[in-house]
């Protein structure tokens, strides 16, 4: 793996443990889910597919991000909306 691309996948990996923290079903699983994935694909040496990865894994990051706003939109809105 080249040195662009370590850096990319380490940040991703960085970015997605953050994220994980708050999981529903706990922070541990989706570590230990996490790193099975990137262990993995460690071996790969493709700069084509290594770049499709990282492409996915920035989508999985945006699809959190989304998650968990819609999570706080939905208990905001819970908290100050009466369903009446």
């Amino acid at each position: 793996m080249s040195q662009p691309h370590r850096k990319a996948v380490l940040n991703l990996y960085k970015t997605l443990l953050y994220l994980g923290r708050d999981w529903p079903q706990g922070s541990d699983l989706f570590r230990k889910r996490l790193h099975k994935v990137f262990l993995r694909n460690s071996e790969e040496s493709d700069p084509a597919k290594i770049e499709s990865m990282i492409k996915h894994g920035q989508f999985v990051v945006k699809e959190i991000e989304a998650l968990y706003k819609l999570k706080k939109y939905r208990a905001m809105k819970r908290r100050y909306y009466d369903d009446n």
